[in-house]
């Protein structure tokens, strides 16, 4: 075991664990920042135990980071009451953060991050330290304070909760042309061509947190996200730069913001189906990894 008696010692093991640390937080939360600031209260924590009588550190800290993340999604649903118009989580660029990815990816997904948001705060712990960090539930039990059997059971019926609202996945090749495909004909206004992209039960939604020019309502179904989409693209598209970036793992598209206009950045969530979730993030605090 690796002595963490020494402040110099104590830094270099959470500076190795940071990745995990901020890994559990970011897929508890759906927020770079809230991950952030619960990653900074872990370490100020791991300064001030008494670390001689510390075990496994990666357990100890892992531990703390999951418990403060249950704290503040508990929090966060009370807050996001005050939201303007819908909420999505903060993306994240994995290109320039590869080690976010490291682990099993499935829970890293935009719109599987949105997904969770269906779940308990304490379901979602166990499911993301199961599915995307493999622990064993003997410790997911210990860390959320249930017993075993209570943690097998919070993960099975996170995975039957999240299975209802999953597509059949495409890969990165295939993503990437659809968002090809919408983006032209979206620029375009070709009605004929959205239509034959879309899903039956597409939506598209945006997060602006009243942004100017941000959609309040979710839009649902071909016929009103077709409308959405040739409405809006006469004020939106001339003149924009278009980026193709990577967003949680997958192929997305950036868009600055210019005079008057802000900035979006759009994930695509799609099946062999077809586009199933057009989501805009434009809340400009959460497009600074984009921006910059």
């Amino acid at each position: 075991m690796i002595s963490v008696d020494s402040l110099e010692n104590a830094a270099s093991v959470f500076t190795e664990l940071r990745p995990r640390l901020f890994g559990i937080a970011y897929r508890m939360l759906g927020s770079a920042a809230e991950a952030e600031d619960v990653v900074q209260d872990v370490w100020l924590r791991w300064q001030g135990a008494d670390r001689t009588a510390v075990q496994s550190a990666p357990a100890f800290l892992a531990t703390i980071a999951t418990r403060l993340s249950i704290n503040v999604a508990r929090s966060a649903r009370v807050r996001r009451e005050s939201y303007i118009g819908p909420w999505l989580p903060e993306p994240v660029d994995t290109s320039a953060d590869p080690t976010l990815g490291a682990e099993r990816g499935e829970a890293l997904e935009f719109a599987f991050l949105l997904l969770l948001e269906r779940l308990s705060p304490t379901e979602r712990a166990a499911y993301v330290l199961r599915e995307a960090f493999v622990y064993p539930y003997e410790q997911i039990a210990e860390i959320i304070q249930v017993s075993a059997a209570n943690a097998r059971q919070l993960v099975s019926r996170a995975r039957k909760h999240l299975a209802a609202g999953r597509h059949e996945p495409i890969d990165k090749t295939e993503h990437r042309r659809l968002l090809e495909t919408f983006l032209d004909a979206a620029q375009t206004g070709d009605v004929v061509a959205l239509e034959h992209l879309f899903a039956e039960d597409v939506v598209s939604v945006t997060d602006g947190n009243g942004v100017r020019g941000a959609a309040r309502l979710v839009m649902h179904g071909v016929p009103r996200v077709t409308k959405f989409i040739t409405a809006f693209a006469p004020r939106f598209w001339p003149g924009a730069t278009v980026t193709f970036v990577e967003a949680n793992g997958a192929p997305a598209v950036f868009v600055p913001a210019r005079e008057k206009i802000g900035g979006a950045l759009l994930v695509l969530d799609a099946s062999p189906d077809g586009i199933h979730q057009l989501l805009w993030l434009m809340n400009p605090d959460k497009l600074a990894g984009y921006a910059t």
